[in-house]
């Protein structure tokens, strides 16, 4: 759904003030309603259950006005323009945008993932400049740490202060591995004021 909105978000960007109340706007402002849907599942805290029932109340309706303005808007938007591009796009992965509307523990889309692998993505270029071998293999092995370490619900600054402290007493494998951060306990990282 988050790239589906984007390229619309381009077409009004293009478009400028032409583009309230037209096809973009339109689809924008029904996907908003979407994310309007999911915002209200999180702030009550629903179940998942509760969530798909919420979905099919009021996120089904909008997903369907929102198909029928696509469907009405291909034929007389060209293909090959902003707009057209599109549209063809959301048509083309429509089944995969609904899909969420089936488990209320899916999400409307993969924002939560991208933002995990952000930071690689980003570092990927970087990387290429370590310097050596043994540098690109500690840059690994620091960037797994630290992902780890969010993974696991610890706050990573205190997380490598901890092992960076503790790391050197360590002298076995058990007390290695007691460091890494599946073993941390957060409870355990919080510091005196």
């Amino acid at each position: 759904m988050a790239h589906v909105r984007r390229k619309f978000v381009e077409v009004e960007k293009t478009a400028g003030k032409k583009a309230k109340g037209g096809t973009a706007h339109a689809v924008f402002d029904l996907i908003g309603k979407l994310y309007g849907v999911e915002h209200q599942a999180e702030k009550q805290k629903l179940n998942p259950e509760q969530i798909k029932a919420l979905r099919a109340e009021k996120s089904r309706p909008i997903l369907d006005k929102l198909k029928a303005l696509l469907d009405a808007r291909v034929a007389s938007t060209p293909p090959k323009s902003l707009l057209g591009k599109a549209i063809g796009y959301a048509i083309k992965q429509w089944e995969r945008l609904v899909v969420y509307l089936e488990d209320g523990r899916l999400r409307p889309d993969n924002n939560l993932a991208e933002n995990a692998i952000r930071p690689f993505a980003v570092g990927r270029k970087n990387w290429l400049f370590s310097g050596h071998p043994r540098g690109a293999d500690a840059s690994a092995t620091i960037y797994s740490l630290i992902e780890t370490a969010k993974a696991n619900g610890l706050e990573t600054y205190r997380y490598l202060r901890h092992l960076f402290e503790h790391l050197p007493a360590a002298t076995t494998d058990a007390q290695r591995k007691a460091l890494l951060p599946q073993y941390i306990d957060p409870q355990s990282l919080i510091m005196p004021a």
